[in-house]
């Protein structure tokens, strides 16, 4: 026989009272619960606090003038105390060059996507929202450059304009012009994809209510374009972006590592695996330190990028 007892009838009043004065979750607080819930899209926040902590703070410790000093008595000399990542072929130490070549890497990757987001927002929202003839010329366009490879053009532009752009001084450092070039080139040929995504968010959302309401309200184009279609298209343009930005690591450090893209004085991962081609046995710390910085950047951002997908999604189970 059971001893349990049901509850008390002002206890249940009580519960159903509470239930109803609790408010309701806003949209960003239902995003953050769904981004907890994802294991590995925190563990890829982490890590890229990490790797942007060491790339930007280790220059507080390890001046640059370090980072390019040679030794030549000091060459190809193995992980060490003094030098944890070891030295390369003129003796410099690797761990400070891995410091300032992962800030180039990331700024290429960050810049590029900026370059790549502008460009694929705009054409994306115009084809979108205008449709009709501008529509057509746009996405032929956009078809036309999805059917060159683009490793190919990258390799063809970089073979192209390189050499052609000076050094130049930007907040006391010195910069190889081929950084600019880099960004430029990465930012020009990746775009194509966020262009069909925003498209099609705009097809969707240009015939809802509330941008019927805009324009019957006297709202211009451009007001409904960016202040009205465009905020309710942020959730996979946020997730394209933030996996553009390794896309474009990844594709700075193919190009320099067949030496056509960031070039010396400047360091990259990409560049510092360059210098390792003819070493990999020899000395395997030369390609294993920015080989690993490499790898756990392009995870940890595929894994945040994963993470910001089902928390944006509006259709995501909220549990």
């Amino acid at each position: 026989m059971s001893t349990e007892t049901a509850p008390a009838p002002n206890r249940i009043a009580d519960l159903a009272l509470d239930e109803l004065e609790t408010p309701p979750l806003s949209l960003h607080q239902l995003a953050w619960r769904r981004f907890r819930r994802h294991k590995l899209a925190i563990f890829g926040a982490i890590v890229l606090v990490l790797l942007f902590g060491y790339a930007f703070g280790g220059a507080l410790v390890l001046p640059e003038s370090y980072a390019n000093h040679t030794d030549t008595t000091l060459r190809l000399q193995a992980p060490s105390l003094a030098h944890p990542f070891g030295t390369d072929t003129v003796g410099r130490d690797n761990l400070a060059r891995a410091i300032y070549g992962g800030q180039i890497s990331l700024l290429i990757g960050l810049t590029a996507v900026i370059v790549e987001t502008v460009l694929g927002i705009l054409i994306g929202a115009l084809a979108g929202y205008y449709g009709g003839f501008l529509d057509s010329l746009l996405m032929r366009i956009t078809e036309a450059m999805l059917n060159i490879p683009e490793i190919f053009l990258l390799i063809v532009m970089a073979k192209f304009f390189g050499g052609r752009i000076p050094d130049y001084e930007l907040f006391g450092r010195t910069f190889s012009g081929s950084v600019l070039l880099i960004v430029l080139i990465i930012g020009l040929t990746s775009w194509m994809y966020l262009a069909r995504i925003v498209r099609a968010e705009f097809l969707s959302l240009k015939e809802n209510e509330f941008v019927l309401a805009a324009r019957a309200t006297g709202t211009s184009n451009l007001r409904i374009i960016f202040l009205h279609i465009l905020p309710n298209s942020i959730a996979p343009i946020v997730v394209s972006a933030t996996l553009g930005v390794a896309n474009a690591i990844l594709a700075e450090a193919y190009i320099s590592f067949l030496g056509l893209g960031v070039q010396p004085p400047t360091a990259t991962w990409g560049n510092m695996l360059d210098s390792a081609n003819n070493y990999l046995e020899a000395a395997p710390w030369m390609w294993f330190f920015p080989g690993l910085l490499i790898l756990l950047t392009v995870l940890s951002i595929n894994f945040l990028g994963d993470g910001l997908r089902d928390a944006l999604d509006p259709r995501s189970r909220a549990a």
